[in-house]
C-alpha cells in the first residue's frame, strides 16, 4: 500500500495584532459607497478613482459595488466579535449609497464600550432625518471645510450653496446626542478658520482642525495646505487648556478646550504610530496618519493603510463564511504589522 500523506493542521489564528489594534482604539471604517455629490479636489477615495476625477472626465469611474446590504452586516458583525467596537461609516458620501438606510437601521448591538459614527458631508442630514434617528448611531461627524459658496465651490466644485450642508448640522443637533465637526486648514478656506471655530463653539461642537497630507494623490495641490500655526496661535488666545496626546494609534493630536468644548488640530510635528510594513513604507516621510484604521470598501476589500491599496485584502471569497473572514482579517493585521504583507 502506497504512503497516505498526513493531512495539512489548519495554522492557527493569532489575534494578538488585531486586539492590539482594538484595545488602542483602531477604528473599523465602512465605506458604502465611493460616490459622492461634492468633488473635493483633495479626496483620494483611499485609492479608487476619486469623485473629483468622475466629475471631470465620467470615463473615470470607481470600482464596482460588490458588496450587499446584507453582506456589510455580516461583515461588521464578524469585526465586532472578534474585538472591533469603534465602527465608522464613511464614503464617498455614504448617505449617497441606495444601501445607507437598510444597513444602518439593521446594525448589530454594539455594547456599551463600542460605538458607531457617520462622517458625512452634511449635504442629506435634513432629508434623511427621520430614518436616521431611528438607527444605533451613537455620533455623527460632518466635513466643514467651507463656510459661504465661495468657498465650497473653490474647494469642492459644485453650486449648490453652504445652506444645506449648515442646515444638515442643525438636523444632526436635533437627532444625535454627539456631533462634531472637522475641517481641512488649506489656502482655500484660510480667511474662513475663525468663522468656522466660531460657528462651532456657538453650538457647542466640537471640531477637529487637520493639516493636509501631501502623498502621491495630491502632490499637485501641496501648495493648498494651510499650516496649523496660525490657528493654534488663535486658540491660544481663548484658551490656556491645551495638551498633546500621542497614546493609542495614528497621528499626535493637540488637544485644547474652549469654555468646555474640545478643538483638536493635527499637525504634522506631533509625530504619529507607524507598525511592521510602514518601516519600508515609500509614504512614511510624508505620512501623518499612521496605522489608525482599517478599512472595508463595497468592492469586498479590506486594507489597514489609507494610502496603501497595495495592502487591500480581497474577501470576496470569505462574504459567506464571517469566522473564515474575521481570521483572514486578524491574519492579515499580523501580517502587516510584521512587514511581511
Amino acid at each position: 500500500m502506497s504512503a497516505t500523506a498526513p493531512l495539512a493542521v489548519p495554522q492557527a489564528v493569532d489575534w494578538t495584532a488585531l486586539r492590539n489594534f482594538a484595545a488602542l482604539r483602531g477604528q473599523f471604517r465602512v465605506s458604502l459607497t465611493p460616490r459622492c455629490n461634492l468633488g473635493c479636489f483633495f479626496c483620494h477615495n483611499e485609492d479608487d478613482v476619486p469623485p473629483p476625477r468622475t466629475l471631470r472626465d465620467r470615463s473615470q469611474q470607481p470600482r464596482r459595488q460588490v458588496l450587499s446590504a446584507r453582506d456589510f452586516l455580516m461583515l461588521i458583525g464578524a469585526v465586532i466579535r472578534a474585538g472591533l467596537r469603534r465602527v465608522y461609516f464613511s464614503g464617498g458620501e455614504p448617505l449617497v449609497s441606495p444601501l445607507a438606510r437598510e444597513v444602518l437601521t439593521s446594525l448589530p448591538a454594539i455594547g456599551p464600550d463600542g460605538s458607531y459614527t457617520l462622517i458625512t458631508n452634511g449635504t442629506r442630514l435634513r432629508r434623511h432625518q427621520d430614518w436616521l434617528a431611528l438607527t444605533r448611531l451613537d455620533k455623527v461627524k460632518v466635513s466643514l471645510h467651507y463656510l459661504s459658496d465661495e468657498s465650497l465651490f473653490a474647494i469642492a466644485g459644485v453650486r449648490t450653496g453652504i445652506a444645506p450642508i449648515l442646515d444638515g448640522i442643525e438636523a444632526a443637533r436635533e437627532t444625535f446626542p454627539q456631533v462634531e465637526l472637522n475641517c481641512l486648514l488649506l489656502r482655500q478656506n484660510e480667511h474662513e478658520i475663525q468663522s468656522i471655530l466660531d460657528h462651532a463653539l456657538q453650538r457647542r461642537l466640537p471640531v477637529q482642525f487637520i493639516e493636509l497630507v501631501p502623498t502621491d494623490f495630491n502632490k499637485g495641490d501641496a501648495t493648498n495646505a494651510f499650516p496649523a500655526k496660525e490657528i493654534v496661535r488663535h486658540l491660544r488666545t481663548l484658551t490656556r487648556e491645551e495638551h498633546v496626546e500621542v497614546a493609542g494609534v495614528g497621528q499626535g493630536r493637540r488637544v485644547f478646550r474652549v469654555d468646555g468644548v474640545e478643538i483638536d488640530v493635527i499637525e504634522r510635528g506631533l509625530g504619529r504610530h507607524h507598525v511592521g510594513q510602514c518601516g519600508t513604507c515609500p509614504l512614511r516621510a510624508q505620512c501623518v496618519e499612521g496605522f489608525w484604521a482599517l478599512r472595508a470598501d463595497h468592492a469586498a476589500g479590506i486594507q489597514p493603510c489609507l494610502l496603501r491599496g497595495d495592502l487591500r485584502l480581497d474577501i470576496k471569497d470569505l462574504l459567506d463564511a464571517p469566522d473564515l473572514l474575521a481570521e483572514a482579517v486578524a491574519r492579515h493585521v499580523t501580517a502587516f504589522t510584521k512587514g511581511t504583507l
